[in-house]
Order: structure tokens, then sequence, then C-alpha cells
């Protein structure tokens, strides 16, 4: 729902910037919008319970990231006299309360397209209605909203590349604009009357795993196309989980891109596509894309899932890429095509608990990528890789880790390679034959 962008005013009244998926000052939409008002702005953050709930590493490290961005934001809006009021409750109870408190005469914030995320914004916004304020929801996160880029016949794309070529031809005629933060507006100036809640207050505790900081690598993104395959370097740019909590601009990232590396910029409309996907098909984040696929009872045992997750299969390029992701909260983007194929296809367990647990663990989790490239990997989402495309991991090390740089980094401790190396728990040519013939029952 979105307001008109006029509000009534009066001595006490104020506009309301919720920050979500938006952790920046420069190049916030929303925030931009509010400040245009003329209203004091109140800055939110709201730690939602209904979200906190399903996370149960208790040191999460998105979790500490996002704490710290807060603390980062909110004496960057203290040093402009101002404040972030953070709270951990159901947004609408907070906004109960806020209503009840100040004078509100509208709430600003920027769109996300998950499946509840959209449920939480029209109850919120059904609370403006009723209490006569406004809701404006913006694009911020993406270059081009779901809507904005679809077929000739108004549909949704199902296939990337055509997705891409209109992506592009649009992002030729309309490219993205940087704003700075608004110098006209003005902030509530910070009160006493509020206290932030600290980590444990939410339920967590501090994690010792680093984010890398959120710069823009021109050298980087210029080789990315020679680099982004080989896990052992530092080739790609570690900016997922800034792109996903909203410290980096999409806008000015695109633009780089657009500049100095195709292949990058076609990472970005990936992460686009899928954005698409899950707004109009918002099943599948809990089931295939294709309803032929919902037949399929994977067979896999949770003992060998549980070998997965601990790096235990016996091939050193999964266990070293499970290793990797459990100790730092990252996967190499090969790697992880590699270790969800093998989940699928080799131990022939559930797309649905390996997306799960890359949801738990990784840094850069976006409900949208993750989903969609569970579902590409085990051939049975939107424009995925088929069903008897299946990766061999003995080829896959030869060819993208072939001194073994990769695997000794996360692997060091164990002998892969000598007289005690870990049996394969699974013959690969068995695997494959396994594989086909369980999809052939949807397949003949």
């Amino acid at each position: 729902m979105k307001g008109n962008g006029t509000v009534q005013r009066d001595e006490n009244s104020l506009a309301i910037h919720w920050f979500r998926r938006d952790l920046r000052l420069d190049d916030n939409t929303a925030l931009n919008a509010a400040l245009a008002t003329g209203l004091p702005v109140m800055c939110v953050f709201i730690f939602d319970p209904n979200i906190l709930r399903h996370l149960k590493i208790k040191n999460d490290s998105r979790i500490t990231f996002i704490f710290d961005t807060l603390q980062k934001l909110d004496a960057d809006l203290r040093a402009r006299g101002s404040m972030l009021r953070i709270f951990f409750d159901a947004p609408l109870s907070v906004y109960e309360r806020l209503f009840q408190s100040f004078n509100v005469r509208g709430i600003w914030c920027n769109e996300d397209y998950e499946p509840y995320a959209r449920e939480r914004d029209a109850a919120v916004a059904g609370l403006c209605k009723a209490k006569g304020a406004e809701f404006h929801a913006h694009k911020d996160h993406v270059v081009f909203a779901p809507h904005e880029v679809l077929k000739d016949d108004g549909k949704p794309y199902n296939v990337f590349t055509p997705y891409s070529r209109r992506w592009l031809a649009r992002f030729a005629d309309e490219p993205p604009v940087y704003h700075e933060l608004a110098s006209k507006g003005k902030f509530l100036p910070a009160t006493a009357d509020h206290q932030n809640p600290g980590l444990r207050a939410i339920g967590f505790e501090r994690s010792a795993i680093a984010v890398p900081p959120p710069l823009f690598d021109a050298a980087l993104i210029e080789h990315y196309s020679d680099t982004r395959d080989i896990p052992s370097v530092a080739g790609t740019s570690r900016l997922g989980v800034h792109l996903r909590f909203g410290t980096v601009s999409i806008r000015a990232l695109a633009a780089l891109a657009a500049r100095l590396s195709q292949k990058f910029l076609a990472e970005l409309i990936w992460r686009e596509f899928y954005q698409m996907i899950i707004w109009y098909y918002p099943h599948t984040t809990k089931r295939p894309f294709r309803a032929i696929y919902e037949q399929l009872k994977f067979p896999g045992s949770e003992a060998d899932f549980k070998a997965w997750t601990r790096g235990e299969t016996g091939y050193p390029l999964v266990d070293a890429g499970m290793r990797e992701l459990v100790a730092t909260g990252f996967m190499h983007n090969r790697v992880r095509m590699l270790v969800a194929s093998f989940l699928t296809k080799h131990l022939l367990c559930d797309w649905r608990w390996g997306e799960h647990f890359f949801a738990q663990h990784l840094l850069d989790f976006e409900l949208a990528s993750n989903v969609g490239g569970w579902q590409w990997s085990a051939g049975i989402g939107v424009d995925a890789a088929p069903y008897f495309r299946i990766f061999n991991p003995s080829e896959q090390q030869k060819k993208f880790d072939p001194k073994n740089i990769y695997i000794d980094r996360w692997l060091k401790n164990d002998n892969f390679f000598g007289t005690e190396a870990r049996a394969p728990i699974v013959d690969h040519r068995f695997a494959r034959e396994r594989c086909l013939k369980f999809f052939s029952t949807v397949h003949p």
C-alpha cells in the first residue's frame, strides 16, 4: 500500500522511517522520501520475534552483524542530533504503542518481497489506515521491482536469459541514480526516554565470525569473469551480506558493474530474477516451482545428511566447502552448486534440508536466492539445471582446485590423499544411475 506522498502536518506530527533491509543513510529511497515531507523523522528498527525464532544458533553471526551495524547507524544519527530507536517485539505491537505515544502521520519503509514480509507490511499498512496515517513502501534493494521486468503479455519470466535481456534493455533506458542523504529534511531530536535492547535481551550472543567490509573492489569486479570459479582465490566480492541488509546501495554497485564487468552484472540480475520469482510464486519457498516435482519423495537418510553437514562425505571438495561454511558463514559459489547437487542428486536428500541448513549458516542468506539456488541445483526449480546434469565431485575438484589449495586450507587435518583417506559415502557412478532412476518416475 502506498500513499500519495502528501501528509497533513501540525506542530507535533512526525514521520517514521522503518529500517529493515536498508541499513544505511545514503541512497536510501524511503528515508529520503520521509525527509522530503518536512516532518521530523523518527528512525526505527525492529528485531522481530517472528523472524528471530527461526534462528537456532545463539551466536548467529548475522544478528551480531545487524546489531553492530545498528550501533553505527545510531551513532551517525546522534551526530545529527537524532537517534535510532530499536525495539524487540512484533512490528504491529510496536506501532500500536508508537501511535499512542506520538502523532505519527505516516510510516515510510522500503519494499520487501518475501512472503512473511508482505503479510507483515499489509498488517502495518492496515493499522496506519485505521489511525488515519499513511504507509509508503518504496523500491530500494533492487534496481527493478518484480513488476518492472515482465514479458510483453504482462506475465513474469520463468527463464533467466530472456529476463536478463529485458532487464538490460530497461537498465540502458533507465540507468540507476544514486541519491545522497537529503540535506533539507530533519530528524526527530534524540531523547533519553528510550533504551535500546542489547544482544542478550533479544536472545543472542556475540559471534566471533567477522563480516568483510562493504568495499567495492573495482579491480576484482573487472576481473571477476577470470577468477569467480576458483575457490582458492579471493575472486568474489563478498558483498552478498551487505546487499542482503542494505549496507551498500544496489544502484551504486550495479552502475559500477555495468562499467567494469558484464559477468558481475549478470550475477546481480540473477538476484533480481529470484526476487521476481518469489514475488509471483511465493509457494516456491516450500514447494518446487513446477508442480510435477511435488510427487517426488526424496529417500535420502538423515545419517547421510548429517555427514554432509559435517563435511564427512569422503569427497574433498564437497567436504571443504561444508567446513568453510560452518567456520566462516561463507562458501564459494562454485562450491555451493557442487554441495547442493551432491546432497540432492548423490544422496537424494530433500532439497529443503539443505536450503534450511544454508539458511542457518550463510552470512549472505537471502530467501529468494537461497530457494532459487537450491531448486536450480536439484533440477526442480525455475530455469533449473536439468535433472540429468549431475556434477562429478572428483572432476569438479580437478577442474576448479587442481592443486588442492582450497581443499588443503579446510581439510589440513584430514589425510584425504593418504592411506587413511575417508572412503566416499557413495560411489559416483552408482549415485548417478540411482538419481536418474529416481527422476524417471516423473520423466519416464
